[in-house]
C-alpha cells in the first residue's frame, strides 16, 4: 500500500481545493409574473418566455 513520503501542507492541501468551491445559481426575474427563474427557460409559473405566452398554465384558485 503506498503511503506518502511527507505530510501535505495546510496550504498546498488548500490550493489544490481551490477549484471545487460551489458557484451560486443564476437567477432572474420573470418579467411577467415576477418569479425567480433560470434565464433562458420557460416560467414555470405563468409559462411566458420572452414577453411571450408559450405553454398553458393551470390557474391556481384561492378558495
Amino acid at each position: 500500500m503506498a503511503v506518502p513520503f511527507r505530510k501535505v501542507s495546510k496550504t498546498r492541501k488548500r490550493m489544490r481545493r481551490s477549484h471545487n468551491a460551489l458557484t451560486p445559481v443564476g437567477v432572474v426575474t420573470c418579467p411577467e409574473c415576477g418569479a425567480a427563474i433560470k434565464p433562458h427557460r420557460v416560467c414555470p409559473n405563468c409559462g411566458s418566455y420572452k414577453g411571450k405566452k408559450v405553454v398553458e398554465t393551470e390557474e391556481k384558485n384561492a378558495e
